[in-house]
């Protein structure tokens, strides 16, 4: 039985008031220039397959957003009382939203000064708060057949509005109060692929390579086999070497850190190559994520900072980046690939079948079994990991969108943002070098 959201909605609430995580893991590292012809051709096609974009304008507007992103962090504390929200619109213009008050004409000089262009609003950032808080006031009033129909919420800086993601579009029946929220549909868990049973380690496919963001590997713990797709190159406080993936892709989640922890092995093909690694910590309700602790032979293949389709040539990842509403984004996979789109919604808490997730964001991007825990970026920028997909039952990302539109809907995925899991582990990196 499902616990009531509105529980866990007064919980997470701050989370999800969140636009934009900590300030200070932005700037992990100073993001190197990277011409648009250094793009893996894997990419270059995705987006203009994705988004009819070109390599420039994609570097273009993830560079932007993130401009955005720091100055939405000043605003936040110089111009509180008039301040709703930063996002780039479709064609790439960067959108600051000011409400009239105290402060707006210093806010709005500011904003064109940065070269943004201002959108007026009805309501601040701060309102939106409070309206986000008389929703779960209210939700933690109703019986649980009511609250457990709300699956999460957000603040719409776009639409300047908050959005309720639920089971049951229909069934939703807001007080007169909430009447201006919107209702979407809630995502459904984006579930690793099962490993066949008999897959056992073959000595002759040790392959001694580098392994990068984006590569197949099976976790096998507890008895059970799960195909899943590497994260993050990174190191710990300690500078030895990590990788970050999804927590959900982890199948004997309590014996993280043990000996009896899931063991991690390349994945060639359908044969099992080197053990890789060892999940050493996973973290599901929450942030999903795992950080997985490669095997002394296998470290090397772990110092790098590249992400890919697997077996093709890398994108050097040079740094982290804020999910911004409408900031290009691209995922890597072993099922599906490359798939490219925007940021849809960020700082959200959302219900993923029995677990929540917080602080994350939301993409319309493909993504099917077998792609959790691959990366998605923005520009060379190491930006989530991928968690849920309302498509991932689907055999191919060309169905899935055939078959989503049909249903009055679109491809999501939903991710953990990267800086979210840097700032719960101290002394965390991702690889830049």
């Amino acid at each position: 039985m499902r616990r009531s959201f509105a529980r866990r909605a007064a919980v997470y609430g701050s989370a999800a008031l969140m636009l934009f995580g900590p300030a200070a893991a932005i700037a992990q590292a100073e993001p190197a220039p990277i011409e648009a012809t250094a793009l893996p051709n894997e990419l270059v096609e995705a987006l203009a397959r994705d988004l009819q974009m070109s390599p420039e304008r994609y570097l273009t507007d993830a560079a932007r957003s993130q401009e955005l992103a720091r100055f939405a962090e000043t605003a936040r504390e110089k111009f509180a009382a008039v301040f709703s929200g930063v996002w780039l619109e479709q064609d790439g213009t960067p959108k600051v939203g000011l409400t009239e008050g105290d402060g707006y004409d210093a806010a709005r000089e500011a904003a064109e000064d940065a070269g943004f262009t201002v959108e007026d609003t009805d309501r601040t950032e701060t309102e939106l708060r409070d309206e986000l808080k008389a929703l779960n006031d209210w939700l933690a009033t109703q019986p649980p057949a009511v609250a457990d129909l709300v699956r999460g919420v957000a603040i719409d800086v776009v639409h300047n509005d908050v959005v309720l993601r639920t089971e049951n579009v229909a069934g939703i029946q807001l007080p007169d109060f909430l009447q201006g929220a919107r209702v979407l549909f809630a995502p459904a868990p984006l579930v690793p692929e099962p490993a066949a049973g008999d897959l056992q380690p073959v000595a002759d496919l040790a392959a001694p390579t580098a392994l990068f963001g984006g590569d197949a590997y099976a976790a096998l713990g507890a008895g059970e086999g799960l195909r899943c797709s590497l994260g993050f190159n990174a190191v710990d406080g300690s500078d030895r070497p990590v990788n970050i993936t999804a927590g959900h892709c982890d199948p004997n989640r309590p014996s993280a850190g043990t000996e009896f922890a899931s063991k991690v092995y390349h994945l060639i093909g359908e044969e099992l190559g080197q053990q890789v690694g060892t999940f050493e910590k996973t973290s599901l309700d929450g942030h999903d994520y795992a950080l997985v602790r490669p095997t002394g032979e296998a470290q090397g293949r772990f110092e790098n900072n590249g992400v890919r389709v697997p077996l093709a040539a890398p994108l050097p990842i040079t740094g982290i980046a804020e999910p911004v509403v409408g900031a290009p984004a691209c995922k890597s996979g072993v099922r599906s690939g490359y798939s490219c789109g925007v940021v849809t919604a960020s700082g959200q808490t959302v219900e993923v079948g029995h677990r929540v997730l917080r602080d994350g964001f939301s993409t319309n991007l493909c993504a099917l079994q077998g792609d959790s825990g691959g990366t998605i970026v923005t520009g060379t920028l190491a930006l989530g990991i991928s968690s849920a997909s309302n498509v991932g039952q689907y055999g191919m990302c060309e169905i899935a969108g055939v078959v989503s539109g049909l249903l009055g809907e679109s491809p999501e995925l939903f991710a953990t943002p990267i800086s979210a899991i840097l700032a719960e582990n101290p002394g965390l990196r991702v690889r830049t070098w």
